[in-house]
């Protein structure tokens, strides 16, 4: 069977509570008690009783008369029944609107009494213990408000509690009470996943007490959680050297080595991936420069995918062949065609080759014989390209350049030609 393991201020969190020690016999359950007491049902009312609207519901005077209890309840309807045991500390949601018509709250203000009976220390070890009861049962954010009132007691400024007979007994309370409830709120907060509130509280325990093991480890787990992976491995190598055999600062440093190992990986790649493409762009850039090829690149370039300027099939031999993207356009018709890859040594006619016969060219105007191609030039003029010749030779001598990686080829029909070159020129005028 489980057993139930007092939950101390350093609570280990690897514990198992639910594992059976090996040598914990089954405890057979107890017999019932030969002698059993008789025990009188409470006849106490729970809320106060309606009289008139008991009266009103009591039409039989022959009728026994109900018991306290049951004519608490069945004289009020279930939304009034409702109100008053928010009004009851042990089901209250509301603390605003907990009190009577006068805004009181006998049974509440009896409990903060009690709350705040002792001295300072005694007070917020009340709360601390309360915190620990929580965490013992799992119910992480109950324990972690306990301990918040708890640190409360600790740092206000007013003292409105007792004044302690041993002021050095109280001193010694005060400190040892603030440090349990700093590190205790670090581990709720750990295992509500508020990493960052895990660290911090792990903080202030330490300040208190620099050998605070459990503190370096919850701060190592926070931390690691975070991936913050040096500070994590730097807090368990700092909880090992108070405490070298501590099994759990042990397995989290072994989980800080392992995702150290990962993360170095990943870094190694991203660096070796990283100078690769920078190798690739100085033998391009290199490789683009010897061709007398120029390029430009605008603020807004296309988007054009995965599709770019490059060097195939090896991009970092500079005896590979270039190759471009390259849009055909067509002007008259404001149509065009993207071509992926245009080797260097390919011509406009081989790409047009099996691009021809347009789909929407119903008039038949666009075939290899009856077009001509344009590219602009440096300058914002226009020079004819041969459509047989390869692109390397259409693109080198520095008269066109190659903008965003792309190129650009105007395909025009012979026949309107003229009136396209002279449109052209007129906006280029204007």
């Amino acid at each position: 069977m489980g057993r139930i393991e007092e939950l101390p201020d350093d609570f280990d969190e690897s514990l198992d509570l639910n594992k059976q020690p090996p040598n914990e016999q089954p405890i057979a359950p107890s017999l019932p008690h030969s002698g059993i007491e008789n025990v009188e049902p409470s006849n106490e009312a729970p809320f106060p009783i309606n009289e008139e609207k008991l009266k009103d519901m009591e039409n039989d005077p022959s009728a026994p008369k109900m018991p306290p209890a049951m004519a608490s309840v069945k004289s009020h309807t279930a939304d009034e029944i409702i109100d008053m045991m928010k009004k009851t500390p042990l089901f209250m949601t509301d603390l605003e609107n907990a009190g009577d018509e006068k805004g009181e709250n006998l049974m509440l203000d009896a409990i903060r009494a009690m709350q705040n009976e002792g001295t300072r220390g005694e007070v917020a070890q009340n709360f601390r213990e309360q915190g620990n009861e929580s965490a013992k049962a799992k119910n992480w954010k109950d324990a972690k408000e306990f301990y918040n009132k708890g640190i409360a007691v600790l740092t206000a400024k007013e003292d409105q509690w007792e004044k302690p007979e041993d002021v050095a007994k109280e001193q010694k309370l005060l400190r040892e009470v603030e440090e349990a409830c700093y590190i205790n709120r670090a581990l709720c907060n750990l295992e509500l996943k508020n990493y960052r509130s895990t660290t911090l509280d792990c903080a202030s325990a330490l300040k208190l007490n620099p050998k605070n093991v459990k503190a370096y480890y919850r701060s190592a787990m926070a931390l690691l959680a975070l991936d913050k992976v040096a500070e994590a491995e730097d807090a368990a190598s700092r909880g090992l050297k108070l405490d070298p055999k501590n099994k759990s600062l042990e397995q989290v440093a072994s989980k800080i080595a392992a995702r150290k190992t990962v993360l170095e990986g990943i870094a190694a790649k991203k660096k070796a991936e990283e100078e690769r493409k920078n190798k690739e762009k100085v033998i391009l850039s290199t490789a683009l420069r010897a061709r007398q090829i120029r390029t430009r690149t605008t603020d807004q370039p296309p988007d054009m995918e995965d599709a770019e300027v490059h060097l195939a099939p090896d991009p970092l031999s500079p005896e590979s062949t270039l190759v471009f993207p390259t849009v055909f356009l067509y002007p008259m018709d404001a149509q065009s065609d993207f071509i992926k890859s245009f080797s260097e040594m390919d011509s406009i006619a081989d790409h047009l080759g099996y691009i021809f016969p347009l789909p929407w060219d119903s008039k038949q105007e666009y075939t290899l014989s009856s077009v001509d191609c344009y590219i602009e030039t440096v300058s914002g003029g226009l020079i004819k390209a041969g459509k047989k010749l390869p692109l390397l030779q259409i693109l080198s001598g520095g008269k066109v350049e190659v903008v965003d990686g792309l190129v650009r080829v105007n395909v025009v029909p012979t026949a309107k030609a003229g009136k396209w070159i002279e449109e052209m020129k007129a906006r280029k005028g204007k």
